[in-house]
């Protein structure tokens, strides 16, 4: 079961150098003692939108109304630690991070946006989690090898949305009753793993991390070991806490090289990395936007169908 509840306050954590060997935990016999609580809350069952495998960007699934397409409201964008790794290979979130300073910054320009509103009050209970990245094991190593067989073979990367708790689910009801709105936007900040692609047949390779955003990476970069990446996961959720909409946008990748992938190796997100994501810019883009500002803007116009925020 992923840990899916908002990281509290926190010092900073340390890895020791920048590479590490994913320790994946051997608890696959206590999680049997815990299927009946992942059954209910977590569960992708009945969550309103389907498992989906993409190849490339947008990232995103469902159909994206709620109430008749209504006013929105959104809840703080939060930083999950441990989304889909052991927490200690994640950057650490707590007060004076760089994770929290990119986290204010976040939230100052979604209150921006105007397509939502801020729900008032305190979040409780455990929010709808939005998972994608590459297909994991039991043991929660990434597979090649989709088990759908229509692309085996591929190693696409997997969407997916985890049911709320409902102990998040009726404040959030309750306050939506407040707002006059139909529906809330939930985006979560979080460490992923993205597949590297072979873009041409001269060996050049990239990561897709989102919407109009493809990212080199060194021709010696292994196409069997994903790559660590700081992304944007979000779901518009309705008022039974079931999503109508989910979706993600990668932000920065961190490159393994090729020695360091043979020996099963994986170079992780660190804080200089979160902290360069800060003031980077999309040269790409009209105005050279902020990434993370371009990626966000695009993450709602996803999951709002309103088409007057997407990037051009």
């Amino acid at each position: 079961m992923r840990r899916t509840d908002m990281e509290g306050t926190e010092g900073r954590g340390t890895v020791a150098g920048s590479f590490a060997r994913p320790v994946r935990a051997l608890v696959l016999g206590a999680a049997a003692l815990f299927t009946a609580a992942c059954a209910t809350t977590g569960a992708t069952l009945n969550s309103g939108v389907g498992d989906r495998l993409l190849e490339h960007p947008p990232y995103a699934a469902g159909h994206g109304a709620v109430g008749g397409g209504g006013r929105l409201a959104h809840v703080p964008i939060a930083y999950q630690r441990g989304g889909s790794q052991e927490e200690i290979f994640d950057p650490a979130g707590g007060r004076g991070t760089p994770v929290a300073e990119l986290l204010e910054e976040m939230n100052a320009y979604l209150d921006s946006l105007g397509a939502s509103v801020r729900l008032a009050g305190p979040e409780r209970g455990t929010r709808p989690d939005v998972y994608f990245g590459c297909e994991q094991n039991p043991a929660g190593e990434c597979v090649a090898d989709s088990r759908d067989v229509a692309v085996q073979g591929r190693p696409w990367m997997k969407l997916a949305v985890g049911r709320p708790s409902e102990s998040w689910v009726a404040p959030v009801r309750t306050a939506l009753d407040r707002s006059g709105a139909e529906g809330t936007l939930v985006i979560t900040l979080e460490v992923g793993q993205y597949w590297t692609r072979q873009r041409n047949v001269l060996g050049q390779k990239e990561v897709r991390l989102g919407t109009g955003y493809d990212v080199p990476v060194p021709w010696l970069t292994s196409l069997d070991q994903p790559v660590s990446v700081l992304q944007l996961t979000g779901a518009l959720v309705g008022r039974d806490g079931r999503a109508a909409r989910i979706g993600a946008e990668g932000l920065v990748a961190r490159r393994t090289s090729l020695l360091a992938s043979s020996v099963g190796a994986q170079a992780l997100i660190r804080d200089e990395d979160v902290e360069s994501l800060r003031t980077r810019r999309r040269d790409d883009l009209p105005g050279r936007p902020l990434v993370w500002q371009a990626a966000l803007r695009s993450l709602v116009a996803e999951l709002t169908d309103d088409r007057r925020l997407a990037v051009r």
